[in-house]
């Protein structure tokens, strides 16, 4: 590849909007154009990154035993509602009418499409277990994208699907795609964690997020030092800290003015308590139905939990109107004598010394007795409080660390969830006709190129990992119109891609230090530059990106040095 015939331009400034330091350096190297909010066009460099990602991706998904194929991006609504998720998706999701009047959707994801697949070619259970993957196009309508390919309307995902007989089979192809994960982000160079994870919109009982740590990262990862067990923060549990307030007040339940005093401190100032020794109420609306939340003041919900502990579709906060109507105004709603479901965190369980909110405006409720005040009716004690960094392992007890992560790949055990709501049956060996259990398994390629550039950079600009590289070699050439040097680029660069390793051409008519500067910024693996002054010194001078060691080597010897220098990055 020659720059000189190839569309490519670098930036010397950091793009206004660009937040994170991949999305920054994505731009300035050329590799990524805005389109629009959202939207990006990959320049050539750009596409050989994302095609080298690709590349491992189906290496790794044929290993595992799947199978390509090709769904379509646009899909009828008919599947959708079939399985019941036609409203999950809400906004997110692209919907338009074809000619005929008829809706359709911009796939954001395909778990009906390839149900629908499997049940219209699979009868018997001779036919499984099977797996079907593809790479493709996936269309989501963010409400912000943001930080380039990490949050954006159109995206590239691998996205596969497995179809077993039994759970326990459909546990074998689940592991098979874990492993597969794990080779994959390790031959991206990525530093990958597994880590629970919600299952969000997708459903199913049980997932893994494979989470990329960086502090741009959206996804806070709760680690424990101790026994190594990792959860996304929307599904990491916890050990209820011991309450301070598990002894009954020796003064009766009395109601206190609190006059303007409407958040979780103003309270505890007026009423002269630690913060977590307020209750704080919450009321959400869980299928259009109102329940109410207990939380330490110091506490926040983590909505997800609360989804799966009631078991519902949609969950969002109640407005102003339905909570005084159910609970009282705002700050000062209260769990005593409400007609609705209250839920507590298991927190608060042995709380018997706290305050909460009278169900009056200005008016506060102190020396409450959860556990056995008969006008306080508590459905269930659960884990429900967003887990934060020096909280309690749910395993081992010891205090957790929080870092920050970037989602590049999930699995999901989907279980009966799809095939069950479409119909989906196979006769097994005795005849009968069973429901086939069922995975999903995604990555953001396009996103976990990003993430690849998030992780590895200095102050110079990317670090490519030989696997990925847009090319394994920057071949400089300096002093462009001496003959002597062009021969020895054109001899050099003919011996590389001879060898099989992608070489970068910078031919342009241009000063030295714009060539240095540029090559460090795109980040290929290796930089061989040849110029008048280092053939007279002995040859080409090739150095090693990540490490900047500098070499000059006879020209003759060049192709094997760079070739070794290749092979030991990519141990």
């Amino acid at each position: 590849m020659r720059w000189s015939k190839t569309l490519l331009a670098t930036l010397r400034e950091d793009p206004k909007d660009a937040e994170i330091v991949s999305h920054k350096l994505m731009m300035r190297s050329g590799l990524l154009v805005k389109l629009s909010g959202g939207l990006y066009s990959y320049s050539p460099l750009g596409v050989r990154v994302l095609h080298k990602v690709e590349k491992i991706v189906r290496e790794e998904m044929d290993r595992a035993g799947a199978s390509e194929v090709l769904f379509t991006a646009l899909q009828p609504i008919e599947l959708w509602e079939e399985s019941g998720r036609a409203g999950l998706m809400g906004k997110s999701m692209f919907r338009l009418k074809d000619r005929n009047d008829q809706t359709m959707v911009l796939g954001p994801t395909h778990e009906e499409v390839a149900t629908d697949y499997l049940r219209t070619l699979a009868s018997s259970y001779r036919q499984l277990p099977a797996t079907v993957y593809q790479i493709q196009t996936k269309f989501r309508d963010e409400i912000r994208p943001r930080f380039g390919l990490m949050r954006c309307k159109e995206f590239v995902m691998k996205d596969a699907y497995s179809f077993d007989l039994t759970s326990e089979e459909a546990d074998v192809s689940y592991k098979k795609m874990y492993d597969a994960y794990l080779r994959i982000f390790a031959r991206c160079g990525l530093d990958a964690h597994p880590v629970e994870a919600d299952t969000g919109s997708i459903g199913g009982s049980h997932s893994h997020e494979f989470m990329v740590l960086a502090p741009s990262g959206e996804d806070g990862i709760l680690f424990c030092p101790s026994c190594r067990y990792a959860a996304n923060q929307e599904r990491a549990e916890r050990r209820a800290p011991p309450c301070d307030w598990s002894s009954p007040s020796a003064d009766p339940r009395a109601k206190v003015a609190t006059p303007g005093a409407h958040t979780v401190d103003e309270a505890a100032a007026a009423l002269g308590i630690p913060s977590d020794q307020v209750v704080k109420s919450l009321v959400y609306l869980a299928d259009g139905k109102p329940v109410m939340v207990l939380l330490r003041g110091n506490a926040d919900l983590c909505e997800p939990k609360l989804r799966r502990r009631l078991g519902c579709a949609e969950l969002e906060m109640a407005d102003p109107e339905t909570t005084a109507k159910v609970a009282g105004p705002f700050g000062s709603i209260g769990p005593i004598g409400v007609g609705i479901p209250v839920y507590a965190d298991v927190a608060l369980k042995e709380a018997r010394d706290v305050a909460v909110g009278a169900g009056e405006d200005g008016f506060h409720v102190v020396h409450c007795n959860l556990m056995d005040d008969a006008d306080v009716k508590i459905a269930s004690w659960d884990d429900l409080a967003t887990v934060v960094a020096g909280d309690l392992c749910p395993h081992c007890g010891k205090p957790l660390a929080l870092e920050r992560g970037i989602e590049v790949g999930h699995v999901f055990k989907l279980g009966l969830k799809y095939t069950a709501s479409m119909g989906f049956k196979v006769l097994d060996a005795a005849g009968k006709s069973v429901t086939p259990v069922m995975g999903c398994y995604g990555i953001g390629v396009s996103r976990t190129v990003q993430a690849i550039a998030e992780q590895n950079n200095d102050k110079d600009g990317i670090v490519w990992p030989a696997s990925v590289s847009p090319c394994q070699v920057a071949l400089l050439q300096l002093d462009g119109r001496n003959e002597a040097v062009k021969s020895a680029v054109d001899s050099l660069e003919a011996a590389l891609e001879a060898a099989g390793i992608d070489v970068l051409v910078d031919d342009r008519d241009e000063r030295p230090g714009i060539k240095f500067k540029d090559a460090d910024l795109i980040g290929c693996t290796v930089r061989a530059t040849i110029g008048a002054r280092s053939l007279e010194k002995g040859g080409v001078e090739v150095r090693l990106r990540r490490t900047g060691e500098t070499e000059l080597v006879p020209l003759a010897d060049a192709p094997a040095k760079i070739a070794g220098m290749l092979a030991a990055q990519a141990k």
